[in-house]
């Protein structure tokens, strides 16, 4: 029988590993009627922990998101109290803020994936510390706010400030730095810990921080690559969601460089954004699993 495209709820899931899981939770969704049209499972030996992404038809539970979520707290709670779980639903329509500076590529193509429905989101404002990217902003009919960031720490803060209380006046469900170019406060990384994603020039951890084409072609290397990772305090070291690379060589020019990467940029950042917005990317300390 084929799976009907209907609406989902997506159950994330991940606790110290036992035996016993797998039944455990799999037995509760049986005894709701849960039609269970995914499933993906992971252990990690290193740290001994379990990972999993149940996905079950909307329709076949007998009642609401808020009921589901409160009947499987309990599994949940039975299966460790150091358990870290979310229950989404399909149905609530994912928002989304973008950060910019300058370049445009990121910005484009994310636009443009919206626009065709590729990328299934309400992009409900773009913020830039310049204007450039006002009017292509203006043009797919998304507000775009420009926030001039200052050189000194004062005219910086404040700049974050509003930065800040334009986001959050939208609670997206992500948060998008699409080449912004500006460092964000801890305050900030703390207040969108896994809803900040970054799109890092590099393919990480090689060549952190800034000009990473300029460094890579000082350094002859053979691959240009591209990282979509979280942002925590830590510059360009938070988890990593999706990278790629592309092949380069010799006769390659920084400016070579440069053009290739964009490429892999917004491919990588698309591919990250949406495995997050889909709950397919579970965190445990620095590192992901992508189910």
């Amino acid at each position: 029988m084929a799976v009907p495209d209907t609406r989902k709820y997506v159950i994330k899931f991940s606790c110290r590993d036992r035996t016993g899981i797998v039944a455990r939770i799999s037995s509760f969704l049986a005894e709701l009627g849960g039609w269970i049209t995914d499933s993906s499972y992971h252990t990690d030996p290193d740290t001994g922990w379990f990972f999993t992404r149940q996905v079950v038809t909307a329709e076949s539970v007998p009642f609401d998101i808020a009921e589901l979520r409160a009947r499987f707290a309990g599994i949940a709670r039975s299966l460790g109290a150091e358990a870290d779980w979310k229950v989404l639903d399909s149905a609530e329509r994912r928002r989304v803020v973008i950060l910019v500076s300058k370049e445009a590529h990121c910005l484009y193509d994310l636009l443009g994936r919206v626009a065709s429905g590729e990328l299934d989101v309400d992009v409900a404002a773009v913020v830039g510390n310049h204007e450039h990217l006002a009017d292509i902003t203006r043009a797919h009919g998304i507000p775009f706010h420009h926030v001039p960031f200052g050189t000194d720490a004062e005219s910086k803060a404040a700049a974050f400030d509003q930065v800040a209380k334009l986001v959050d006046s939208h609670d997206p469900h992500a948060v998008v730095l699409a080449r912004f170019m500006q460092i964000l406060p801890p305050e900030l990384c703390e207040a969108w810990q896994g809803r900040a994603i970054n799109i890092h020039h590099s393919f990480l951890p090689s060549f952190v921080g800034a000009r990473p084409y300029h460094q890579a072609h000082q350094r002859g290397v053979k691959l240009v690559g591209a990282t979509c990772h979280y942002v925590t305090a830590d510059l360009d070291a938070g988890p990593i969601i999706e990278q790629d690379v592309m092949r380069v060589d010799h006769t390659d020019s920084v400016d070579d460089m440069i053009r290739k990467g964009r490429d892999v940029e917004k491919v990588t950042l698309s591919r990250g954004l949406r495995w997050h917005l889909e709950g397919r990317v579970l965190v445990h300390g620095n590192r992901t699993m992508v189910l």
